[in-house]
């Protein structure tokens, strides 16, 4: 009995230890992580000056003028990490299809600071198989991380494991101000593109001449998502339509105009 009596109290010392053990451990507030990062939507990024691959100063600034998505990763991380990041490269492809390779910018940012520098970030990259010339995977000091953190309504929590944080593809429109949070490990191509559309098609570069704003505007309207192979295609049925309804309405301008004409004429020959 005294046996029983003693195990039993060891199983409650164990349990006790486990709960409070375990209440010890930093966790993320999901509710709070979630108000940070919508919070944030309109806002102004700062500018922030971080290290490319090669150990080179890139301050922030200098990528306005085009949508820009960033992501925050720690190269420390095994799962998580490479796999939202493989997700974003293929969600990435399917936007540069439909959009063109230089419609947009993305970022990934290490987060992990001395953790993740140039080098680290450099071997992450290759290691996911990331080699498009509009992506950059930036190292930023130390002693701004969680300024910039902030400003991106970006959290986490550093954890015996490693780090929670949040899952999000930060989207920032042309004058660097935050425009859309898309949240998750995996997500379908059309949620970057609705808003990359929305900022391409509402800004045109300044760079462009006009004839290349309309046909970035016709790629825009023409472009539909097909969900049985993930990527966006040209709608030829839309093509046609938009030209036939050109022509219908320079037909009926031309018709006008001859009228117009014909009875300017009728008058003329009626003085006369």
């Amino acid at each position: 009995m005294k046996r029983h009596t003693l195990f039993i109290c060891l199983l409650c010392l164990l349990a006790t230890t486990t709960a409070r053990a375990d209440s010890l451990v930093p966790t993320l507030d999901q509710g709070e992580a979630l108000r940070a990062s919508q919070t944030v939507i309109g806002r102004d990024v700062g500018d922030y000056t971080l290290l490319d691959r090669q150990g080179r100063p890139v301050r922030l600034s200098s990528y306005r003028g085009q949508p820009l998505l960033v992501s925050f990763i720690y190269t420390g991380c095994f799962q998580v990490c490479p796999g939202t990041t493989r997700a974003l490269a293929k969600a990435v492809t399917t936007a540069q299809e439909a959009l063109g390779s230089k419609a947009f910018q993305v970022l990934s940012i290490g987060f992990n600071q001395p953790a993740d520098s140039p080098g680290a970030l450099r071997s992450f990259a290759a290691q996911q198989g990331i080699s498009s010339p509009n992506w950059e995977f930036l190292s930023p000091p130390g002693n701004s991380v969680a300024a910039l953190a902030r400003d991106f309504g970006f959290s986490y929590v550093a954890t015996p494991a490693g780090f929670d944080h949040t899952l999000q593809v930060t989207i920032v429109d042309g004058q660097g101000r935050i425009y859309r949070q898309v949240y998750g490990a995996a997500f379908g191509a059309d949620e970057l593109l609705q808003p990359l559309r929305q900022l391409i098609g509402g800004n045109p570069r300044p760079s462009d001449s006009r004839l290349d704003q309309i046909v970035e505007r016709v790629r825009l309207l023409c472009s539909v998502y097909d969900p049985l192979t993930g990527k966006y295609k040209v709608s030829y049925g839309l093509v046609f339509e938009i030209a036939g309804g050109l022509t219908f309405l320079l037909w009926i301008i031309g018709f006008f105009f001859s009228e117009w004409l014909k009875q300017r004429s009728a008058k003329r020959r009626a003085s006369a």
